[in-house]
């Protein structure tokens, strides 16, 4: 009985360990991240061109729907030519949804 109390023991003091190191590796990759995170969004913001303007034209608007909705399937998961599809889609949404409410009558 003792030898089970023994190793049980032991099991849980290696588990506290690993589960320790494995935090501690957690919180200096989050750093690391948001160092990365915050270095990439200063360089953006002072690099980045602002986006084209979209037309006013609905059917325009939803041909550039189509289109980034067929960018956005076609780019693997995860990848940044995604979210760039997403963010477009995104915006293209917004606007056709604008141009929906000041059209007399509004389609919304």
């Amino acid at each position: 009985m003792d030898n089970v109390k023994a190793a049980a023991s032991a099991a849980i003091g290696a588990a506290e360990t690993v589960a320790g190191t494995v935090v501690d590796v957690a919180k200096e990759t989050a750093v690391v991240v948001g160092g990365t995170v915050a270095a990439v969004g200063e360089k953006l913001g002072t690099t980045a061109e602002a986006p084209l303007p979209l037309p006013d034209d609905r059917a325009q608007l939803m041909a550039l729907h189509r289109e980034a909705r067929n960018r956005r399937d076609a780019a693997s998961l995860m990848s940044t030519d995604r979210a760039d599809a997403v963010r477009d889609l995104e915006r293209i949404e917004v606007h056709i949804a604008r141009v929906e409410r000041a059209m007399d009558p509004p389609l919304v």
